[in-house]
């Protein structure tokens, strides 16, 4: 498990994801997105739901791949990967590590993070990403067992919604209390902020609407036009 960890290390980690009403939803086009990232040299990939990382890992066994499930209408807050059941599915589709919202907002079913993180570890075999929103949760996620952090969800949730990621203030102050792998992800826009990223201790850097999000890139440019 260890040398899973150490593949991530000083990594570009890309987000292969599109919204669900998007053509590029297709889990076919979105293999095509990863094989352009693989061709160029990704070796890690963060997947969303099953079918994108069954087909995937399918064409790119060797690719290690970070999977969730994003789950809404389920009466909380939390989305990324919010059930055990959510994590069975990614796990049996071929991910090689699991990532959960690991904030201490109330989860469906009365599920909890500690017991989320010891059943995908007991239950499943894999390796857990916490994605957090503050210093506070990224210690609590330690604290709970997860393998790995990332600042995923700074300035998604409504503790942290007047913040504007990359969240470098999470880097900054946890370098020396964290003793695990400590993941930048969101809002890094360009090489320049990854380099300031791992910079500042971040132990890989995913970056996901910068490469993958045409989307979202096509929104903005419209919007800025107006």
């Amino acid at each position: 498990m260890s040398n899973l960890l150490k593949t991530l290390e000083n990594q570009l980690i890309v987000s292969c994801q599109a919204p669900k009403n998007s053509p590029l939803f297709e889990p076919q086009i979105m293999t095509a997105i990863a094989g352009a990232c693989v061709l160029n040299g990704v070796k890690t990939l963060r997947i969303d739901t099953p079918d994108h990382v069954r087909t995937i890992k399918s064409k790119y066994p060797d690719i290690t791949i970070i999977g969730l499930w994003k789950q809404m209408n389920l009466g909380s807050e939390v989305y990324i990967t919010p059930r055990f059941e959510d994590a069975i599915a990614i796990a049996e589709a071929g991910a090689d590590l699991i990532a959960i919202d690991a904030t201490r907002r109330p989860r469906p079913n009365g599920e909890t993070v500690e017991n989320l993180i010891k059943r995908i570890h007991q239950e499943l075999g894999k390796l857990v990403m916490a994605d957090i929103d503050t210093v506070e949760n990224a210690l609590f996620a330690e604290e709970m067992g997860a393998d790995l952090v990332g600042t995923t969800l700074y300035g998604y949730t409504s503790e942290t919604k007047h913040l504007k990621p990359p969240g470098y203030e999470i880097l900054s102050k946890l370098e020396h209390k964290l003793n695990i792998p400590l993941i930048c992800e969101g809002g890094i826009d360009n090489p320049d902020m990854a380099k300031k990223a791992l910079e500042m201790g971040a132990y890989g850097v995913v970056v996901g609407t910068a490469i993958t999000g045409i989307d979202l890139k096509v929104q903005a440019f419209l919007q800025s036009l107006k």
